[in-house]
Formats: structure tokens, C-alpha cells, sequence
């Protein structure tokens, strides 16, 4: 994986030897929140894993929030308005709002696709011809969607690096650097995810995007056994359309509602949380903005 704060053995050095007659209480508890986000990095990429870490972003930017206020910390980025690390702390920002956005945009038109074709498939109960075609239709929304997803991916692969320094407003900004490097860490697993593939180790060094571009077609049955409700819907539907007896197709289209409805679930407890980290990550970029612009 490419450079990023999170690959750095900073551990906050800076910041606790420039604020170490007077660490605000917040720098701790951030530093444990990152702590906690960065040792779960390597954890399942299961729903219940991604929404987990959903929620210890929100707790870490409510941290981040109440960090900004200080007169101190305020003071502080104030000094440093003209200098190059604003350019690349505000850039930052932006590419979190654009990936946060994209992972957005992908949970809701996947939840209206579900929502959509589990209302078809109840209404054209036995009318087979009818559920295939729609469940083509499905298919050929996810794989635009799917194409979207890949180019995020790759584009979450220009993380910038970060140097870590001395004084109060440069630890400041290595802080939020590094907020900024877990929170992109975050958007791989969710990403690919809802992409229906599984996100390979960090040692891979990027492999995860050339695998994501040529991966090898797997079998619908081997997709099935996947514990990822947007890869088992795929799965399902793709079945769907193979069957060619009424009995199998019958079968087929029970599953699918199954597992559609599965993954209507899955995705709203995911949609809670995708949008609960971007106003967190608006709120942040304002409140950065209006200290800069004072």
C-alpha cells in the first residue's frame, strides 16, 4: 500500500514532546481511538465488521469536533493559515467527502435496485420470463456500479504522506492527517464490499486494485458460499437467469427474495452509518475552514 500517516511510526511523538506541559485531554482519548480503529484494521470485512468501524469513526470526529473548539487549538492552525500543510489538510478533506460520497451513492441505488426487484418478483410470482429479464436488469445496474466502485479504489490508492514536526499547530495537523489516513483505511473494506469482492491484505501493495481490474469469473455457486449479502444477491440472480426448468426457477426466485431482503438490511445499517460519517466529515472541513478564514 502506498505511503500514508498510517504506515508511519509517529505515534503522536511530535505532538506529545511540543505539548507535553499541557496536553489538552483530548489528545489522549484521540490517540486511543485511533489506537483502537488502526488494530481492527486487519478485522472481517463482513457488514457487522464495516458498520462497527463506522461507529468508531463517529466517536473519533465527535473528539476531533470538540478538539477544534479550543482557543488553543484554534490559535494554533491560525498560524498556520498560509502555510503548504493547509492546502494538503483541505485537499485531504475533500478526497474523504468524494470517496464518503461515492460509498453513499452506491448503498442507495443498490437499495432501490433491491427494493425495486424484490416488488417485481412478488408481484410476477410464476411469470418466470418476467423475473429473469428483471433480474438482468439488477445485474447490469450493479456492474455500472461496480465499474464507479473500481475507480474509487484506485483513486483511494493517492493517499498522501504526511510529516510529522514540532510545534503546536504542526502536531495539530499531523493529528488530523492521521484521522484523515484512518478514516481512508476504512473506505477500502466498505468500498469492496459493496463491490461483492473481498479487499486483500495491505502487504499486497495495491494488488487489490489489478485484482479488482482482472479478476478471474467465479462460478455462482462458489459465490453463494460468500458471507457478502451483495455478492450472494449476484450470486442468486445469476442463477436465476441460468435455470431453465420451472421447478429451479421457481427455487431460484425464492432465494432471491431471501437474500434481497438480506441485503436490504445489511445495507440500511451500513446507509446509517456512511451518512452519519459525512456530516462528521462536512461539520470537520467547516470547522477547519472557519478557523483558517479568522
Amino acid at each position: 500500500m502506498a505511503s500514508s500517516p498510517l504506515n508511519q511510526k509517529s505515534n503522536f511523538h511530535a505532538r506529545s514532546n511540543s505539548l507535553a506541559s499541557r496536553p489538552p485531554p483530548l489528545i489522549p482519548q484521540i490517540d486511543e481511538h485511533l489506537c483502537r480503529l488502526k488494530s481492527n484494521e486487519a478485522a472481517s470485512s463482513s457488514s457487522p465488521s464495516i458498520h462497527k468501524k463506522l461507529n468508531g469513526l463517529r466517536g473519533l470526529y465527535e473528539l476531533v469536533d470538540r478538539l477544534l473548539q479550543l482557543p488553543l487549538t484554534q490559535k494554533s492552525l491560525a498560524q498556520q493559515r498560509n502555510d503548504k500543510q493547509v492546502n494538503e489538510l483541505l485537499n485531504g478533506s475533500l478526497r474523504l467527502l468524494d470517496v464518503c460520497g461515492v460509498a453513499k451513492d452506491a448503498l442507495l441505488q443498490a437499495k432501490e435496485d433491491a427494493q425495486e426487484l424484490q416488488s417485481i418478483l412478488r408481484r410476477r410470482r410464476g411469470d418466470e420470463a418476467g423475473c429473469t429479464n428483471e433480474a438482468k436488469e439488477y445485474l447490469a445496474s450493479r456492474k455500472k456500479a461496480k465499474k464507479l466502485i473500481t475507480k474509487s479504489l484506485r483513486d483511494l490508492k493517492s493517499k498522501c504522506s504526511f510529516a510529522y514536526l514540532e510545534n503546536d499547530a504542526e502536531a495539530t495537523f499531523s493529528m488530523l492527517k492521521e484521522v484523515e489516513g484512518v478514516t481512508l483505511s476504512l473506505f477500502e473494506p466498505l468500498l469492496s464490499y459493496i463491490r461483492g469482492t473481498k479487499m486483500q491484505p495491505k502487504s499486497t501493495n495495491w494488488s487489490l486494485v489489478s485484482k479488482l481490474m482482472h479478476s478471474k469469473r467465479v462460478t455462482c455457486e462458489a459465490e453463494a458460499t460468500e458471507s457478502n449479502e451483495f455478492k450472494k444477491v449476484d450470486a442468486v440472480l445469476c442463477s436465476l437467469i441460468g435455470h431453465k426448468t420451472r421447478k429451479c426457477n421457481k427455487m431460484s426466485t425464492e432465494n432471491a427474495q431471501v437474500e434481497l431482503q438480506k441485503l436490504e438490511s445489511s445495507i440500511q445499517d451500513l446507509e446509517d452509518g456512511v451518512e452519519c460519517l459525512l456530516r462528521l466529515l462536512i461539520k470537520t472541513r467547516v470547522s477547519v475552514l472557519n478557523i483558517l478564514s479568522h
